[in-house]
Protein backbone atom coordinates (compact mmCIF):
# COMPACT_ATOMS: atom_id res chain seq x y z
CA UNK A 1 0.00 0.00 0.00
CA UNK A 2 2.49 2.44 0.73
CA UNK A 3 4.49 2.41 -2.79
CA UNK A 4 0.60 2.62 -4.15
CA UNK A 5 0.60 5.77 -2.16
CA UNK A 6 3.62 7.26 -2.65
CA UNK A 7 2.64 6.89 -6.73
CA UNK A 8 -0.49 8.37 -6.44
CA UNK A 9 1.15 10.98 -4.67
CA UNK A 10 3.61 11.37 -7.38
CA UNK A 11 1.06 11.67 -10.08
CA UNK A 12 -1.07 14.00 -7.47
CA UNK A 13 2.19 16.91 -7.65
CA UNK A 14 2.85 16.10 -11.72
CA UNK A 15 -1.29 17.12 -11.77
CA UNK A 16 -0.61 20.45 -9.39
CA UNK A 17 2.72 21.20 -11.44
CA UNK A 18 0.78 20.78 -14.97
CA UNK A 19 -2.22 22.80 -13.41
CA UNK A 20 0.13 25.95 -12.24
CA UNK A 21 2.31 25.67 -14.87
CA UNK A 22 0.49 25.41 -17.92
CA UNK A 23 -3.10 25.53 -17.17
CA UNK A 24 -3.36 28.63 -15.18
CA UNK A 25 -0.92 30.52 -17.55
CA UNK A 26 -3.28 29.43 -20.81
CA UNK A 27 -6.50 30.74 -19.11
CA UNK A 28 -4.32 33.90 -18.15
CA UNK A 29 -2.70 34.56 -21.75
CA UNK A 30 -6.79 33.81 -23.07
CA UNK A 31 -8.18 35.90 -19.90
CA UNK A 32 -5.63 38.69 -21.10
CA UNK A 33 -6.52 38.28 -24.84
CA UNK A 34 -10.16 38.56 -24.19
CA UNK A 35 -10.05 41.91 -22.15
CA UNK A 36 -8.18 42.94 -25.63
CA UNK A 37 -10.78 42.07 -27.75
CA UNK A 38 -13.48 43.63 -25.21
CA UNK A 39 -11.33 46.88 -24.81
CA UNK A 40 -11.20 46.97 -29.14
CA UNK A 41 -14.73 46.69 -29.17
CA UNK A 42 -15.31 49.40 -26.94
CA UNK A 43 -13.02 51.90 -28.85
CA UNK A 44 -15.46 50.96 -31.70
CA UNK A 45 -18.29 51.42 -30.29
CA UNK A 46 -17.53 54.77 -29.12
CA UNK A 47 -16.22 55.91 -32.52
CA UNK A 48 -19.75 54.38 -34.00
CA UNK A 49 -21.33 56.76 -31.07
CA UNK A 50 -19.33 60.06 -31.81
CA UNK A 51 -19.74 60.02 -35.30
CA UNK A 52 -23.67 58.29 -35.25
CA UNK A 53 -23.79 61.59 -33.32
CA UNK A 54 -22.16 63.79 -36.18
CA UNK A 55 -24.73 62.62 -38.82
CA UNK A 56 -27.76 63.27 -36.51
CA UNK A 57 -26.50 66.79 -36.50
CA UNK A 58 -25.80 67.14 -40.04
CA UNK A 59 -29.34 65.39 -40.70
CA UNK A 60 -31.69 68.57 -38.31
CA UNK A 61 -31.83 70.49 -41.56
CA UNK A 62 -34.06 67.52 -43.45
CA UNK A 63 -37.36 68.82 -42.55
CA UNK A 64 -37.26 72.16 -44.08
CA UNK A 65 -36.36 70.12 -47.41
CA UNK A 66 -40.30 69.58 -47.79
CA UNK A 67 -40.44 73.20 -47.67
CA UNK A 68 -37.57 73.88 -50.24
CA UNK A 69 -39.58 71.69 -52.54
CA UNK A 70 -42.72 73.19 -52.43
CA UNK A 71 -40.84 76.81 -52.54
CA UNK A 72 -39.03 75.44 -56.05
CA UNK A 73 -42.50 74.33 -57.31
CA UNK A 74 -44.32 77.41 -56.80
CA UNK A 75 -41.01 79.33 -58.41
CA UNK A 76 -41.32 77.13 -61.06
CA UNK A 77 -45.53 77.65 -61.39
CA UNK A 78 -44.63 81.37 -61.51
CA UNK A 79 -41.61 80.80 -63.85
CA UNK A 80 -43.65 79.17 -66.27
CA UNK A 81 -46.61 82.08 -66.45
CA UNK A 82 -43.18 84.51 -66.69
CA UNK A 83 -41.77 82.88 -69.71
CA UNK A 84 -45.36 82.65 -71.54
CA UNK A 85 -45.64 86.83 -70.43
CA UNK A 86 -42.05 86.75 -72.37
CA UNK A 87 -43.00 84.90 -75.58
CA UNK A 88 -45.89 87.17 -75.71
CA UNK A 89 -43.91 89.99 -75.59
CA UNK A 90 -41.46 88.93 -77.77
CA UNK A 91 -43.80 87.21 -80.56
CA UNK A 92 -45.97 90.51 -80.78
Amino acid sequence: MDAASGAGAVWWWIGVGALFFVVIPFVLILAQRLLQEVSEIRRYVDDVLEHGVGITANLEPVPALVETRDLVKRVCGGLAIYLRAVERMLGA
